[in-house]
């Protein structure tokens, strides 16, 4: 599986308009156009990323007869977390989502995305920027998990818990600084698992704004985890609590 490229301002708008799916749209930062205009009009309301670079970014790319503006496809189709959402409650289920806050770092994705696949997760959500892309490497980290499990792209992960909240679904983020141990919260409610970056964590407001935030007891002299390793320790303690007898 290769990723696909589109060249030319008029070739991307067409794939806008046909709703086409797009990881990533670069533009030349030089462009002031109708066409760039367009193009981040369409990208905006699907929820697609943009980045301006300079002229020498786009001449990187095979095509060189890109006149300033290049797409990627995306290897994956995105889903809507509204459709999930009312899907899982109208079929009887119990919601169990996935919010990654800026993972970064493309092994620890696709680690992340196999093991929830194989915990049940029905959805993962991600940031649409400053997140590692879902590309070849990802999805062969992820042994072909996310080409199976639905991801949703929100343009606002902040929007997206208050939308959480609204369906009656528990934000639990996970932080090595919180005092609250994860096997102390009922998990076998409708929840969203929050895990952050690899570096700087949960966004401070996304902390705020949470039921409840948790940590994995530590025993040893490291304070911390891998991100992809706690996850699974999270994901999983859901798992024992919804299908086990506490």
């Amino acid at each position: 599986m290769k990723s696909l490229y589109v060249y030319g301002a008029r070739a991307i708008i067409e794939a806008l308009n046909n709703n086409v799916n797009i990881e990533k749209i670069w533009i030349d930062k030089r462009k002031h156009n109708n066409f760039s205009k367009e193009i981040i009009f369409l990208s905006n309301k699907a929820n697609i990323p943009i980045q301006f670079v300079p002229e020498e970014k786009l001449n990187s790319f095979k095509n060189k007869n890109h006149q300033g503006f290049v797409a990627k496809i995306s290897l994956i189709e995105y889903q809507i977390l509204d459709n999930i959402i009312e899907n899982l409650y109208s079929a009887g289920q119990i919601p169990f989502i996935l919010i990654l806050d800026h993972i970064t770092d493309i092994r620890n994705f696709g680690a992340i995305a196999r093991t929830a696949l194989s915990a049940g997760v029905h959805a993962i959500v991600i940031d649409q920027k400053r997140q590692a892309p879902i590309n070849e490497d990802a999805i062969k980290t992820s042994a072909g998990a996310l080409l199976k499990i639905p991801v949703c792209r929100e343009k606002s992960l902040i929007k997206v818990i208050d939308k959480l909240h609204l369906h009656g679904i528990k934000i639990i983020s996970c932080t090595e600084k919180s005092s609250e141990k994860i096997y102390n919260i009922k998990l076998n409610v409708p929840v969203a698992i929050i895990m952050g970056n690899e570096e700087k964590g949960i966004n401070p407001t996304i902390l705020k704004k949470s039921d409840h935030c948790v940590a994995i007891p530590m025993y040893g002299p490291i304070a911390s985890l891998n991100v992809s390793v706690a996850t699974g320790i999270i994901l999983y303690e859901c798992v024992r609590q919804r299908n086990y007898s506490l």
